[in-house]
Order: C-alpha cells, then sequence, then structure tokens
C-alpha cells in the first residue's frame, strides 16, 4: 500500500503506526510476537527506515510495542492482573496468567540497616543486611525491579541462593520457612530513572508504581523489606481483603 498521500495530511510515521496499531487491534500481531523487521514493514508501507523507527519509538511510548535490543520488537502483553493480598506472591500470580514467571539476580552485596529498614525488620541501626537487585518477568517481558533486604544474620549468603532459585519464596524456604504473608504495602506513583529505565525496557520519562512492602514469618518475624518498581502499563493491581 502507498503511505505517499500528501492530500491527507496525516505525517507518514503516524499512518504507519496507525496501520501497526490496527494489526494489533485485529489480532494480526498477537501479544507477545516479533514484529516483522523494519526493512520489511518499510517496503510494506512504502516509507524510509527512519520514519519506520519513528512509528516503532511512538508506539512504544504508548505501551503497546516493545524493543528487544539484538532481537527485534515485539508486542506488548495485555496488562498483568496483580492481585494485592496477605499471601502476594509473583511466581503464582503470573502462573495463573497463564505466563511463564522469571526472576533474574542483578546484584547482591552486604549492607547496613538505615533506621528505617531497622524498623521496618525489627533490628537494631546498622545490623548488617543483605541487599539484593533483581528484576522479575512474566515470559519475555520485564514487569518489576526489586530492591529487597534481609538479615545478614538469618539470611546467610542470601544473595548466591537467590542467584540459584531465583524467587523469594524458595530463598525464603531454602533457610525453612515454608510459608510467610504481607504485612504492609504502601503503593505510590513515578516516574522511571535511567537504570530502571533499561533494566524494565522502557523509555525514559514512562510511569512506574512503586509498592514498598514488607513481609513476616507466621511467628510475625519481618523477614524481607522490599522497594518494588512496576511498570506502570504492564500491570493492573487488585487489592483484596484476604
Amino acid at each position: 500500500m502507498s503511505m505517499q498521500d500528501a492530500a491527507s495530511g496525516v505525517a507518514l510515521w503516524r499512518q504507519v503506526a496507525d496501520g501497526i496499531e490496527r494489526g494489533i487491534a485485529e489480532g494480526r500481531f498477537a501479544a507477545g510476537e516479533k514484529l516483522p523487521g523494519e526493512m520489511e514493514i518499510a517496503e510494506t508501507y512504502r516509507v524510509n527506515r527512519h520514519t519506520v523507527r519513528r512509528a516503532l519509538a511512538m508506539l512504544a511510548e504508548r505501551g503497546l510495542v516493545r524493543a528487544e535490543r539484538g532481537s527485534g520488537t515485539y508486542v506488548e502483553t495485555q496488562r498483568l492482573a496483580y492481585p494485592l493480598r496477605s499471601r502476594t506472591r509473583f511466581s503464582e500470580i503470573v502462573g495463573a496468567g497463564g505466563h511463564e514467571p522469571r526472576g533474574l539476580l542483578i546484584d547482591a552485596s552486604d549492607d547496613a540497616a538505615t533506621r528505617e529498614l531497622a524498623r521496618e525488620l525489627g533490628l537494631k541501626t546498622g545490623a548488617p543486611l543483605v541487599r539484593i537487585e533483581s528484576v522479575r518477568l512474566a515470559d519475555r517481558t520485564p514487569i518489576c525491579v526489586s530492591t529487597s533486604w534481609l538479615s545478614a544474620e538469618r539470611f546467610p549468603d542470601a544473595g548466591r541462593i537467590f542467584a540459584s532459585v531465583r524467587s523469594m519464596t524458595k530463598l525464603v524456604a531454602h533457610y525453612g520457612i515454608r510459608d510467610y504473608r504481607r504485612a504492609s504495602t504502601r503503593i505510590t506513583a513515578g516516574i522511571i530513572d535511567a537504570t530502571d529505565a533499561a533494566r524494565l525496557e522502557l523509555a525514559l520519562g514512562r510511569p512506574i508504581l512503586v509498592v514498598d512492602s514488607t513481609d513476616v514469618d507466621p511467628d510475625g518475624t519481618p523477614i524481607v523489606t522490599k522497594h518494588s518498581r512496576f511498570a506502570a502499563e504492564r500491570v493492573e493491581f487488585l487489592v483484596e481483603d484476604r
């Protein structure tokens, strides 16, 4: 089809973007599917690759597609329904939605409890902690980046264990904690920074949902406190009283 319709008054890149968006809406490009390459799209719409790149950039900003460096551009999945309840487990939530949960360790390091972290974890200020930076994915799509803190005394070598099991539930189970519950959750809105933008494969300036939470064991003793940043366009929080 020709996109060289000067009389339309619509920029070529917008026409390309609208055509791809229609294809997504009509199911010609399924969620998670890789789009044709830039050259193929350019030939289809009879435009240059710069025009295609601008169209794809606009679709990415709107959260409809996601570019993966060295791989291509993929149709974004629908928002993941993410219940917030007393037992919130990423792997269970993602699995229930028909997706494969994945966890990747970014970094693990020693830390010391600030006054706020000490209060959340029931420790003394300055107590040794293990700090874990991780990214959680549903299939190929990054959903959130989390910073988690645990007592280094109770969970020695937690970073190495997480790198192996890639799950906070499995991590604490390794130390004999078979169940835990959410004691507190605070949700705020924010704008993504450059570091998390790269990790979540989002454009700078995109909105995020920030979740600060603390989990406790069956005895009520805090075990982990987290500072998680979710891609706002990829999740839908459902607050459940149970």
